[in-house]
């Protein structure tokens, strides 16, 4: 039996972790954060979480979900 890479599996649940490191907002420019457990970037400074889809980040703005203040 082999034993789970979690590298392989984070990546399959979500966004490549390479992938994120050069992602920012096409908003703001800036850095993202990446939520996990909604399968979302979150960009702090436009108020805005793009989603994720399949593994794939739609980095839209009018696919963005504006954030609750």
């Amino acid at each position: 039996m082999t034993e789970a890479n979690p590298d392989t599996e984070n990546t399959a649940r979500g966004v490549d972790p390479k992938l994120l490191e050069i992602l920012v907002c096409p908003v703001t420019r800036t850095a993202l954060t990446y939520d996990k457990a909604a399968q979302e970037l979150i960009s702090d400074s436009a108020g805005l979480a793009f989603p994720i889809r399949d593994g794939i980040p739609i980095m839209l703005p009018e696919e963005a979900r504006k954030l609750d203040d």
